[in-house]
C-alpha cells in the first residue's frame, strides 16, 4: 500500500495514464518529470545555501547586518 493506495487501485490508475498518453508518451512524460523534480530540489538546495549564508554573516557579524 503506497499512501493509501492498494494494488487494485494503482493498476486502474496506471491503466488509465496508459489509454490516455499511450505507451510511446510515458517515458517521455517520466522523463520531464524526473527532470523537473531535479530542478526543484537544486532550487530547494541554493535557497537552503543562501539562507545558512545569510545566518551565518548575521551571526558573525549582528551590527553589520543590520546596517545593510
Amino acid at each position: 500500500m503506497i499512501g493509501g493506495l492498494g494494488a487494485q487501485e494503482l493498476l486502474l490508475i496506471f491503466l488509465a495514464v496508459l489509454i490516455l498518453f499511450g505507451a510511446k508518451r510515458i517515458p517521455e512524460i517520466a522523463q520531464g518529470l524526473g527532470k523537473g523534480i531535479r530542478e526543484f530540489k537544486g532550487a530547494i538546495k541554493e535557497t537552503q545555501r543562501e539562507i545558512k549564508e545569510t545566518t551565518d554573516e548575521i551571526t558573525r557579524d549582528p551590527d553589520n547586518a543590520e546596517k545593510k
